[in-house]
Order: structure tokens, then sequence, then C-alpha cells
């Protein structure tokens, strides 16, 4: 749902068993030194040029962490992607969004590399168990910086999908590359037999920090999929494309790719909808095969149900509207691979989905010959239905 050009490393303490202090800038300088060939190795790629690290305290992260926040997210911009989550039911009305996610990334992250600055930062409080491998998964976003242009990948507007393919790519190779760096003699193979129980391990300890535990379940498995559906998918890649940069034209393009990597190497690129004119229209972005999943899990309370219900998923838009001085709107349009995952999809929310003060209506279409579902989700006595939108399939890729 949102997510910072930060990289916070949340799960190194599972991975760690030496431990590494932070004292002078001098003495992290030297780790990096130390790290950085063996980044390259796990990578297959050299550095360009040498990479560049500091420390800081917690309140300078806060201070960035604030400022990268407003700088992508201002306020108004996130307050109109939060009117689409109140009303998918997956964010509560009351909750203060933006001082919860200050909140979990202050509570999270050990270091994080900056694209803007090209500088990797560790903070200067960090557990010394956490150091090392930290460390090593900065040096490889730092890397990754001078082959690919992070930022703008990762600040595309209202390409939520897309941008989380690619984030789960740039945190997967990451946290793949990591596990190569600290433990030099675990091949793939061994590292393939542990991967189920690192990310059990991974998930128990998450829980057991109090921010994210609070948090809404969207927030919390967004924060978390890039780590492990990326780890995952960068895992399988390697296996079978024999290297470790899937950058530029092979990058993903939907999160339906990252959780089916059959999907990417049968080229299947989702369908790109557009609204044609209509209505008050404040805000439209899509949910993508993921959140769609976190929506249906919300929704039903049933994580197989809901990795079932999203299967098929072929690409979606929303569109929020004005509905009045105070209340909002909302249309989603989705597309299927076929009939029956549309047909699967829509009874799903005829089934779970109703809310006290709104109508929700939900209608099987046809988009363009592809098999679709139009969700309109408005106030009761609303007038204004007969000027909602239309989604179209874009001639944009």
């Amino acid at each position: 749902m949102i997510r910072l050009v930060v990289w916070s490393v949340v799960f190194a303490c599972v991975a760690c068993g030496a431990q590494r202090e932070i004292g002078a800038q001098g003495d992290l300088r030297a780790l990096a030194r130390d790290l950085t060939p063996r980044v390259e190795r796990a990578v297959g790629l050299p550095f360009k040029s040498d990479p560049r690290v500091a420390t800081r305290s917690s309140e300078q992260v806060r201070q960035y962490l604030t400022h990268k926040l407003d700088d992508e997210l201002p306020p108004d911009e996130l307050e109109r992607m939060l009117v689409a989550y109140r009303i998918l039911g997956l964010i509560p009305d009351t909750l203060d969004v933006r001082e919860l996610l200050l909140a979990l990334y202050l509570e999270q992250v050990v270091g994080y590399y900056d694209p803007d600055s090209a500088m990797l930062y560790m903070v200067d409080t960090a557990d010394p168990s956490l150091v090392e491998f930290t460390l090593a998964h900065e040096l490889v976003h730092a890397l990754q910086g001078q082959y690919v242009p992070l930022d703008s990948l990762l600040s595309l507007k209202r390409q939520n999908d897309r941008k989380m393919a690619a984030q789960a790519v740039f945190e997967g190779q990451a946290t793949l590359a990591s596990f190569q760096v600290v433990f030099p003699d675990m091949d793939l193979e061994s590292l393939g037999q542990s991967w189920s129980s690192y990310w059990r391990t991974v998930r128990e300890q998450q829980e057991r920090m109090p921010v994210y535990a609070s948090a809404p379940l969207i927030i919390r498995e967004t924060l978390v999929f890039p780590y492990l559906g990326g780890a995952d998918f960068v895992f399988w890649f390697v296996q079978q494309h024999g290297d470790t940069v899937p950058f530029g034209t092979r990058l993903p393009s939907s999160t339906e790719q990252i959780l089916h990597p059959e999907r990417y190497d049968a080229g299947d690129v989702p369908v790109s909808l557009t609204f044609a004119p209509g209505g008050d229209v404040i805000y439209e972005d899509g949910l993508g095969e993921f959140e769609t999943r976190v929506f249906l899990s919300t929704l039903t309370g049933d994580d197989e149900r809901a990795r079932t219900g999203a299967q098929g998923w072929d690409g979606d838009r929303y569109a929020v509207l004005a509905a009045g001085p105070r209340d909002h709107a909302l249309v989603w349009v989705s597309v299927w691979d076929e009939q029956l995952a549309a047909d699967r999809f829509a009874n799903l929310l005829r089934t779970h989905w109703s809310v006290p003060g709104r109508r929700i209506s939900v209608e099987r279409v046809m988009v363009e010959e592809v098999p679709g579902v139009r969700v309109v989700n408005v106030p009761v006595g609303w007038e204004g239905e007969a000027d909602l939108p239309k989604a179209v399939v874009s001639s944009e890729k």
C-alpha cells in the first residue's frame, strides 16, 4: 500500500551469528570494504564506484523518514489514496496512517540506502547482531543503484502494482545475496532447504514487534512481501535463468509475476485499464493480485480462500469519486484470465461484502472481450451513480 524509497532490514537477526559493533565511521567503512567484493560475487556485478557509507542517529533517521514520506506522499495525495483503502475496509477510519508509518519504520529500520544521495546509512544504535547482514543488504542496494534508476522506478505515480513488483525484485535480491555474503559456504540448494523455516521465523519475529503487530493486515503484508515474496522470486530466477539481475526490460511488471513465476516466463503482462471521463474523480490506481489477495483475506478471514479468489487476476483499476461534501464513492473494475476466475471473485464479494450505510453492487461485465467484474461502493441514497466513469483497456503498457 505505502512503500517509501528506503530500505529497512527487519529480518537480519534471524540470519546472523557474528556480532559486529558500529564504532567510529572508519570501522563501518572498513567493514563495508570487507563486504564489497563478497557482495559483487553474490550479485554478479561489479561496483562502478566505491560505495559510500555513514552512520545516522535515531533522530536523523526520523527526520529522513518524515521528509521522505512527505516528499513521496504529500498529505493531500496520501489522504486521497487512503479514502480508497478505507472504503475497501483495509484501513480503519480513525487510524492516523502517517503517524503509524513513521512509528513502524522507526521500529524496523536498521540501515537504509538513499537513492537521492547514493549514500548507505546505518543506525548508530543498531543491535550488533544485525550489523553485518544489514550492511551487506544495503550494499546490494547501493550496487543496484549504480545500474538501475531505483528512485524513479520506486516513485512511479499511481502504478501501485508495478512499483511493488519492482521493489520485490530489489529487496528479494538484496535478501538472497545477503545470505550468500554472510554464509559463503551455503550453496543455493542448502539455502533453499532452510528457506521455509526462515520465513516462519521472520513472521514470528515480526509479530513480537508492537507497532508492526498493531498495524492493519494490508500494512503488515505490504511491508514484508517485497522481502519474502521477492526473495522467493529471485531464488527461482537464479535457478531458472542462471543469473541474479532481472533488471531493465527483464524486470517483472506485476505482483502476479512475482507470485507466479511461470507467468513471468510466459510473458503474461496485466491488461492495462484506464477510466474514461466521468464523475468527480479525485484519485485512481490499482491493487494488483497481491493486494487483491490481502483484500479478500481481510474480507473473508480465510487466507486460502483469498489466494484462490485472487488467482486468475489479469489487471484492475479503481477510481475514488467525491459523493457530496464529506463522503466518497468507489468504482473498481478488475479483469480475469477466464470467466471462472471472474465468477469466483464476484461470488466472494457478493457473499462477504456488506457495509451499513453503503450500497455495494457487484456486476459481471466484459471489458473489451476480457472477462471482468465491476464493483460500485457508494453511500446509500447518493444520486451520482449514473455518472460513474467507465473502465476501458488502455493502449499504454
